[in-house]
């Protein structure tokens, strides 16, 4: 979508980021054979890290939308999946923090609405691995000047 000046969508007009639970090989073929290699992935020597770069036209900075371990029985996961440990998910945001000036753990949130369980973050956690995020970085820069 991004050769005919889409930010969001694909050429089907369709957003490719709610089509991660059943995408269709015609209509959404790169989600479609991504998520196919990464069931072979899975089960060949497992997903230790899975994120999807975003960019925000609304917050600031930079951030991370994960999911928390209390929603993982909201929904029906993958066979192959094991509870997450509690706070786990917060452990590869918090790195980044320690890191990176622009990134803000404070902006940071985990949740798992039902209108994002078709996203490629929430897909992935449910099918793949404990560690699934959406990085997004904001149009609009940060809200405080950083020293790199």
């Amino acid at each position: 979508g991004v050769i005919v000046g889409n930010y969001r969508t694909g050429l089907a007009g369709t957003d490719l980021n709610r089509k991660w639970k059943t995408p269709d090989e015609d209509l959404h073929p790169t989600i479609f054979h991504m998520k196919g290699m990464m069931e072979r992935m899975r089960d060949e020597r497992g997903i230790a890290l899975y994120v999807d770069l975003h960019g925000h036209s609304v917050k600031k900075n930079v951030f991370i939308y994960g999911c928390d371990s209390k929603f993982f029985d909201a929904a029906e996961n993958h066979p192959s999946r094991e509870q997450p440990i509690e706070l786990e998910n917060r452990l590869f945001p918090a790195m980044l923090g320690n890191k990176c000036g622009m990134f803000k753990f404070e902006d940071c949130r985990f949740h798992v609405k039902k209108r994002k369980e078709t996203s490629g973050r929430v897909v992935a956690w449910r099918q793949f691995t404990n560690n699934s995020f959406t990085l997004e970085a904001s149009f609009g820069g940060a809200d405080e000047e950083h020293t790199p």
